[in-house]
Parts: C-alpha cells; sequence; structure tokens
C-alpha cells in the first residue's frame, strides 16, 4: 500500500559521512592541507602517560613520549608541542586524550592551559581501531597509533563543558545514590545477623526500620528468652520511658514471638553485637542521605528541570538525578540526543535477509540511563497515564523490560519540551499535573529543613516557574496556609510564616494593608 505524502518538505540532511562521527575534522584538514595539521594521541594512565604527535597521514613528528603527572613535566610537554609546530609548520592541531576514567582529566587540563583544542576519544574506539592492524597486541604505543586513526575518522570528541554547579548536583546524586545502595548491604547485613540471633523475629514487623520500637526491643532485652521474661507490661514501660513510640499490638506480636521463638544460633549474642554495630552505621548513612537531600534540592531549585516535578510520579530526588547526569539542556539539539547518549535503543545485526535486534547497545552513558529507567519505574507506578500503558502492553504480552524503556522514552520526549521550552507538564492524556512548589514543601517538611531554607528553595524555583502557572501553584498552599490558621492551637507552625511570603511572590496575596486575598 502506497504510504500517503505528509505534505511536508524534507529537508537536506547533506552528504553522509561512514560511521556517523561527531568529531569530523575533515574541512579543517583541507584548509590547511594534511601535511600542515597536527594530531597529538595521548594513551593516559594512572601516574604517567605516553604521547606522541604526527600529522594527518600519520607522519610521526615526536616520537611515543613517557609524561609524568606533574606540573613541570606538563608544561615541558606542551613547550615540546609548540616548538614542534614551528619546526614542521603546523598550521591547525588537536589534541586526542583517550578517556580512562578520571586519570586523563590532568593531562586534558593540561594541554587546554597551553591554548590547544583538547578532544577525548572513548577506549571502545580506541579497541576498534587497534584491533584489526594489532589483533593480539595491545602495548602502548599500539593505542597510540589507534588513538590516531580514531581522531583521523572523526572519532575524537568535544566534551561539553559543565560549570560548577552542575558538577556540584551531579557529585551530590552519585555520592546519595552510593549511599543508599550501601545502606541497603547494610540492612540485608543486619537482618542475617538479626536472623541469627533471634530467628523470625524480624518477620513480625512488615517494615522492620520503619518501627521504631522493633530494633530498640532488641537492643535493650537482646533475646527471645529475656524478652519471654519481661513480658507485655515491662517492655511497655521500658518503651515509654526511653521515649519510643509504640503500639500495643505491636508489643503484643512480639510477645507471642518470643513464647514461640526457635532456638537461636551459635554465638547469638556475638551476631546480635554485630548486628548493633552495624544498625548504628546505618542510622549514620540515612542522617548523610538526608542532608544530601536537602542540598540536592537546594541545587535542583535553581535550574529549570525543577519543572519536571509537575509530572505526577516524579519526585526532588528522581529530578535532581537527572539534571545531574543530563546537564545543561542546551546541550542537546533534541530529545533524540537524550536518548541516543542514554543508549535507549537496541542493539542490531543485520546481513542480508536475517535482521535480529538485541537487548540495548552496551556503549552508552550508564549513568544517564540509570536515572531515566528509575523515573520510568516509578512513572509506572504512581502516574495514571503511564500505569495505564503498563497495563495495556502487558496485556498485549509486551516484555516488562520493553514497557520501561518504551516508558523512558516517552518521559525524554516530555522532558526535553518542558525544560527546553519552559513550560510545566499539560499531557493531554493525564488527568492533572502536580504541584511544585507544593511538592518542594511537602519534601522540605518530611526531611525536617529549617524554615529559612524552606523559604530560600521556594523563592529560587519561582523564576524557573511560567508566570502563567503562579495562579495555579498558589491553590495548594493556601488551601495548607487555612488549614495551618484553623489548627493555630496545636503550636508553633513554621509553615505558617512562609507561605504568605511565598504567596507574596506569586502575587496571590497583595499587601495585607489592601485586603487583597488574590484568586480563590
Amino acid at each position: 500500500m502506497a504510504r500517503k505524502s505528509s505534505g511536508r518538505r524534507r529537508r537536506s540532511r547533506g552528504p553522509e559521512v561512514l560511521g556517523k562521527p561527531r568529531g569530523v575534522i575533515h574541512p579543517r584538514v583541507a584548509k590547511v592541507g594534511p601535511e600542515h595539521f597536527g594530531i597529538v594521541s595521548v594513551d593516559c594512565a594512572k601516574a604517567r602517560s605516553k604521547w606522541m604527535l604526527a600529522d594527518f597521514y600519520g607522519n610521526v613528528f615526536v616520537p611515543p613520549t613517557v609524561v609524568a603527572h606533574n606540573r613541570v613535566e606538563f608544561e615541558a610537554a606542551v613547550r615540546q608541542v609548540k616548538e614542534a609546530i614551528h619546526r614542521h609548520g603546523i598550521e591547525d592541531l588537536l589534541v586526542a586524550v583517550e578517556r580512562t576514567g578520571r586519570y586523563h582529566h590532568p593531562v586534558q587540563r593540561a594541554f587546554a592551559a597551553g591554548a590547544f583544542e583538547v578532544r577525548t576519544v572513548h577506549p571502545f574506539a580506541t579497541k576498534q581501531f587497534r584491533l584489526p592492524a594489532s589483533p593480539g597486541v595491545k602495548t602502548d604505543d599500539v593505542d597510540l597509533a589507534a588513538i590516531h586513526l580514531a581522531a583521523v575518522n572523526g572519532f575524537a570528541l568535544i566534551e561539553a563543558s559543565l560549570d560548577e554547579s552542575w558538577r556540584e548536583l551531579q557529585l551530590l546524586t552519585r555520592h546519595r545514590r552510593d549511599l543508599v545502595r550501601k545502606t541497603s548491604i547494610l540492612c540485608c547485613q543486619i537482618k542475617e545477623h538479626l536472623d541469627a540471633a533471634m530467628p523470625g523475629y524480624a518477620a513480625c514487623f512488615p517494615k522492620l526500620w520503619e518501627h521504631p520500637a522493633a530494633l530498640h526491643l532488641v537492643w535493650q532485652f537482646g533475646s527471645a528468652e529475656a524478652m519471654r521474661r519481661a513480658g507485655l507490661i515491662k517492655m511497655s514501660v521500658q518503651l515509654r520511658r526511653d521515649g519510643i513510640r509504640y503500639q500495643e499490638r505491636t508489643v503484643e506480636r512480639v510477645v507471642e514471638w518470643a513464647q514461640n521463638a526457635a532456638p537461636r544460633d551459635v554465638a547469638a549474642e556475638g551476631h546480635r553485637r554485630i548486628a548493633e554495630a552495624l544498625n548504628g552505621d546505618r542510622e549514620q548513612k540515612e542522617q548523610q542521605i538526608r542532608g544530601l537531600e536537602r542540598e540536592i534540592a537546594a541545587k535542583l531549585v535553581r535550574t529549570p528541570y525543577v519543572l519536571l516535578m509537575s509530572i505526577p510520579g516524579v519526585n526532588v530526588v528522581s529530578a535532581a538525578e537527572f539534571a545531574g547526569e543530563m546537564g545543561p539542556i542546551g546541550n542537546y539539539a533534541n530529545a533524540r540526543c537524550i536518548t541516543g547518549r542514554a543508549g535507549l535503543y537496541p542493539s542490531r545485526y543485520q546481513s542480508d535477509a536475517v535482521d535480529l535486534k538485541g537487548s540495548l547497545v552496551r556503549c552508552a552513558n550508564r549513568s544517564l540511563r540509570y536515572a531515566i529507567l528509575q523515573i520510568a519505574d516509578n512513572l509506572i507506578v504512581c502516574n495514571h497515564h503511564f500505569s495505564l500503558l503498563a497495563a495495556r502492553w502487558q496485556q498485549a504480552g509486551k516484555d516488562p523490560r520493553h514497557t520501561r524503556v518504551r516508558v523512558g522514552l516517552r518521559f525524554c520526549r516530555i522532558a526535553f519540551q518542558m525544560v527546553a521550552g519552559g513550560q510545566v507538564f499539560h499531557h493531554p492524556c493525564c488527568r492533572d499535573r502536580s504541584y511544585i512548589l507544593d511538592k518542594l514543601m511537602t519534601f522540605h517538611k518530611e526531611h525536617g529543613t529549617p524554615a529559612p531554607q524552606v523559604l530560600t528553595d521556594l523563592q529560587a524555583a519561582l523564576p524557573q516557574i511560567p508566570r502563567a502557572e503562579y495562579a495555579a501553584e498558589a491553590v495548594p498552599l493556601r488551601k495548607e496556609l487555612e488549614a495551618i490558621q484553623e489548627h493555630r492551637r496545636r503550636g508553633p507552625q513554621p509553615i505558617g510564616e512562609i507561605l504568605p511570603l511565598v504567596l507574596a511572590s506569586l502575587s496571590v496575596v497583595q499587601s495585607g494593608e489592601s485586603g487583597d486575598q488574590g484568586p480563590t
């Protein structure tokens, strides 16, 4: 069946380039001539690196040379390159540095300080250019030749630079993620030792860590026998004396467990002491996580990515992780650039009539992919529109992984339109959008943030929100203020002092003298 014309004129894409490299240098080479275009190849290591200078054809001007990672040798290497430029009549030059963890950063900064254009080559590209010529040999000199070939073929790329604020947001979100993983490991270890000391005790609580009395009783009594002797009354008295909130049915479950507890493991007291020590580490890490999340929120509200919180299912932490891995939205031409960098497309093998698609491509920014897929999981659970889509795809027999990726792709398209266009979430298939300031207020109440920081964050978020949305953002805040004023007898309410200032910034509440309360 013939495809109908859309009526749109296709844009001319220009000449195609094999391999789709993004660091094409051929126009610059044609301008000065291949013999006058120099490429400095650098193979990095931890304490020292190896570099060489050759022209576009591969004629070596400076043979492979070792440079230690210190100021004196970096300055000597830059001086040697400049002398070679004058000696061999090089009119244009770039430095191609292979990415090696964080070890390439000192080299990158040193050559950039010498007024050279510095580009990076992915190790995967180096490997592909090394294997055809030297399939069984990997040395520094062979890698330098491969780096040179990668740069010649356009695989030496210019990295988008991040200023300090973006880099700090990325570091904080990654540090928080690392602490969360370590905390999860600690929780598993605590349960393992607790089950050895008191078999079946953890099963008395649906969520062990959310019951303040659960672990407190373990540290105070230490064994099922001791709890059996203490009974309901003594354990309740102990909890009240220590100021631990509890419900009587919780203690009743513990007493019932103690009366029927299985024999404990050998060296049970040692297991209990280890569990107590690990729990102290867990509590300390949870405090660090809460502190980090407050810092992350303070940085998120100063970026346009705070608008993503208007999507139901996207909270402060997930929006901040996405923002930290993305960087400035100006680095992306469209949403496909986001999904391409994250590697959210399948690998493919095609030969003649064979055309197979596999799992997601291996070469990708894994941190960005993780942030997108985490948001996709949240949207499937918490967002009405995406949960219906997921249920429909499940009924159609789609793989859950396929559903997760499709939701991630749709989120990237929506996020690009919102962040690049400065818009809040107005999706035609969803019921309502969430309110950014209300989410921030809830977040800070849960984290016990001091009132001055709450006010600072709310005021910092206001310039990122379109003025046309100020009235909508004020609705939940006004309801919160009315509830606080109605129940003032419950004690001091710091938020009650913040809300009038925020509402005044939204131009919903005028000065107290005018008596204008704005739209309701």
